[in-house]
């Protein structure tokens, strides 16, 4: 049975490996080529929205303000509670607009209601949606307009690259971007093909026209994955998108710690699977037998067991090797995917355990339950 199981884990991984679109690869990336104070950029609106981000916020628009001539920047501050609307108003040196958010209205996320009350502020032919927390480095968003150009796409977006610091950070981190990469290929994504639409919240320049004709932020003011649903929507109404890796917008949040990470990537790992149980455990059983299965085989003394768990390994470490050069982490980490796989399993079933207690997410000190009737709300 073992052994069955074995190479049952050599085949998933085997599949991984040679299926077209090639989901593991990074050749889909983007990043600026320098510096470009000259640019005039005053047909882009940067819609900022800022929840207890004093420690970034500035950080974030003095980024911003390095970008070139023209841009018209507008803040949302999210009902914080620190020095948030103080730092973005102390920002000199560009069309800067603080907005003191109202209070969240029940079925909305608090990042899509920010970026709904900034949106009639918007009279720009472009919008570019900008988490407080990532900082562009200089050219950033001319080489997004430009993309946009050349792709003939109405949605660009950058994945950051996040904190890798510290064994928790390498543990998780790079994993993160390589799931993600699973779940939503990017080179389906950036095809026509409209069932596979990705995006990273991050950082997303768009036409306001498209964002108008899909109704605003309305129309997923309840998703808490409101980066891949923005893109769903872009390409249900029949525009295209285009999604890739970056070096050029980075996060300054840290990932110094187990439990921080961990609440990142459970707020929205039960959500990814639909909150079906039955998905779940098909899930668990995957994970089961890809990420554990070959280790218990290479240690079981059984000589058909122990070839299918070399080949089990040796694949998933091949697949993984690519974000790890991406990222120019050692390739050692690579042997480090079973533990990550299993890692990345409980936290999914905490977000399940989690929703099942009425408690859909929390984030920004803001928890989120279920509604009996819709399934989803907030506290």
């Amino acid at each position: 049975m073992l052994t069955l199981l074995a190479w049952v884990a050599a085949s998933i991984w085997l599949v991984i490996l040679l299926l077209p679109w090639r989901p593991w690869s990074t050749r889909e990336q983007l990043d600026s080529g320098g510096p470009t104070p000259d640019a005039v950029l005053d047909d882009v609106t940067v819609l900022v929205p800022a929840r207890n981000e004093a420690m970034h916020i500035a950080d974030t628009l003095a980024a911003v303000q390095s970008q070139g001539r023209g841009l018209q920047v507008i803040v949302i501050d999210d009902q914080s509670s620190d020095t948030t609307a103080a730092q973005a108003l102390d920002c000199t040196g560009m069309r800067t607009t603080v907005i003191r958010g109202k209070e969240l209205p029940a079925g909305w996320s608090g990042k899509l209601w920010a970026l709904e009350q900034g949106r009639p502020y918007v009279t720009t032919r472009l919008v570019l949606l900008l988490d407080a927390d990532i900082v562009l480095l200089p050219g950033t968003i001319t080489v997004l307009c430009k993309k946009r150009r050349d792709e003939n796409v109405q949605l660009v977006s950058l994945l950051a690259e996040l904190d890798m610091h510290g064994f928790q950070a390498r543990l998780l981190i790079p994993a993160f971007v390589y799931f993600f990469k699973l779940l939503y290929p990017f080179h389906l994504s950036n095809s026509g093909n409209r069932y596979v639409a990705a995006a990273a919240g991050g950082c997303i320049l768009m036409e306001t026209r498209v964002l108008d004709a899909i109704g605003g932020f309305v129309s997923l003011r309840a998703a808490l994955i409101d980066d891949c649903t923005l893109a769903q929507r872009v390409k249900a109404c029949g525009y295209r998108t285009w999604t890739g890796l970056t070096h050029s917008a980075r996060s300054l949040r840290r990932n110094d710690s187990l439990r921080s990470i961990w609440q990142m990537i459970a707020r929205t790992a039960f959500t990814q699977l639909g909150y079906s149980t039955l998905l779940l455990l098909a899930t668990t059983v995957i994970m089961v037998v890809a990420f554990i299965c070959p280790v218990i085989a290479l240690f079981s003394g059984q000589d058909g067991a122990l070839y299918a768990a070399l080949l089990a390994i040796a694949a998933m470490c091949a697949g993984y090797l690519p974000v790890l050069n991406y990222y120019e982490l050692p390739r050692s980490w690579t042997l480090a995917m079973p533990v990550t796989g299993l890692l990345y399993l409980l936290m999914t079933w905490s977000s399940a355990i989690a929703c099942w207690r009425g408690m859909r997410s929390r984030w920004k000190d803001r928890t989120y339950r279920v509604s009996i009737h819709q399934g989803e709300g907030k506290s």
